[in-house]
């Protein structure tokens, strides 16, 4: 076999979501063929002791201690953004100048004028990128995609979605700073609607097509926190929980509900689509599960049937175990990585691009929009 060709990669940031794709990167090539072969040439990060008991860990050859320095050196092809949202833009389009592969955290940027002019510098630049959306990668996600696109559920009238948590409902958690950056509107443009409805919002789009308008409500239940960096109490911006009504474009109607004051749930996101002849529904907590209802089935028969999604013929799967052994939330960055490198061999995009991760973020801004007007908006087409 002719040896892979070496993908250099220079991770931004070693948190959470640092070690989730870095993972991807070390798993990728033992279970899929591929043409390319990530190296983890080096990871930056503002801290050089935190950057190198990461990289030691991780495997990574080398550390920066800034991001221009990591996108200047000539042995990176890909950079990675794992960093707090207020950050992706400026990193992203120093990349594409550089002319690096990018592949960049969720949500794409603040809002969706910043998001425009990172698309408008990755499509000059050229270079391939992606939005690590990696739900779209659970293999009963995609089963789910592939009932669709072959008609299984015809006619479309409704789709509904949540993502429920409940870590934020203490008064005495502070806002901003490393572990807290999602709290600070500064840091993270907005609460639950950027941070967890965005997943729900992607997966629509794939699964269902384009939103319209929306009509949206918010709430911050807890108006004011210390700051971890100022050591103040400020006030806080961010929307503690988000929900909202929607037209998609085929004419099917949508609901959508996130909240982190949902005592008892750590992590709900389900959805649930349907159908004029058939009806689907998903739990991540039940992530290797695909529920189907099909109405053509005989009457004395006709229910509710649950797809376990381990077979070879299945999503993915093929690569992992046998029959009936499920996979987890970390093989979905796996997937993406398998897909991203792919799409490298074979010269197509892996979606979802910047452009496609920007109508996510159109539907984010008309959501708030419409919660702070108290009115339907109509969805900025991009």
């Amino acid at each position: 076999m002719a040896a892979k060709k070496p993908l250099n990669i220079g991770l931004v940031g070693y948190g959470f979501m640092g070690r989730t794709h870095s993972n991807g990167y070390k798993r990728v090539n033992d279970f899929f063929d591929l043409e390319y072969r990530p190296v983890l040439k080096a990871v930056c990060g503002r801290s050089a002791a935190n950057a190198q008991t990461f990289a030691d860990k991780w495997g990574y050859e080398s550390i920066e201690t800034d991001w221009r320095k990591l996108i200047d050196r000539k042995d990176i092809d890909a950079i990675d953004i794992c960093t707090p949202n207020n950050t992706h833009a400026e990193i992203a389009i120093a990349a594409a100048a550089a002319g690096k592969m990018i592949l960049c955290e969720k949500p794409l940027s603040m809002d969706l004028v910043e998001g425009q002019t990172m698309v408008e510098a990755i499509e000059k630049a050229g270079v391939p990128n992606t939005v690590w959306y990696n739900y779209r990668r659970v293999p009963a996600v995609t089963l789910a995609k592939q009932l669709i696109d072959e008609g299984r559920l015809g006619r479309v009238f409704h789709y509904r979605a949540n993502f429920l948590q409940d870590w934020t409902i203490s008064s005495e958690l502070p806002q901003g700073g490393a572990g807290l950056w999602r709290l600070d509107a500064a840091a993270a443009g907005s609460g639950v609607t950027g941070d967890l409805l965005a997943h729900c919002i992607d997966t629509a789009l794939w699964l269902n097509g384009g939103i319209s308008n929306v009509s949206a409500m918010t709430e911050t239940f807890i108006k004011e926190r210390k700051h971890s960096e100022t050591g103040k109490v400020e006030p806080v911006s961010i929307d503690d929980a988000c929900a909202f009504l929607c037209r998609f474009e085929n004419g099917s109607l949508g609901l959508f509900e996130s909240t982190r004051y949902a005592r008892g749930h750590k992590a709900l996101y389900t959805f649930e689509i349907n159908g004029e002849k058939a009806s689907i529904k998903w739990d991540l907590h039940d992530l290797h599960r695909l529920e189907y209802f099909d109405h053509g089935d005989e009457s004395k028969l006709r229910g509710w049937r649950s797809i376990h999604v381990t077979d070879s013929d299945h999503p993915y799967m093929k690569h992992w175990w046998v029959p009936g052994l499920q996979i987890g939330y970390e093989h979905t960055f796996v997937h993406q990585v398998a897909d991203f490198l792919g799409g490298l061999a074979a010269g197509k995009p892996t979606s979802p691009t910047f452009r496609e991760a920007l109508a996510t973020q159109a539907v984010c801004d008309a959501v708030l929009d419409s919660a702070e007007v108290g009115q339907w908006q109509t969805v900025v087409p991009v």
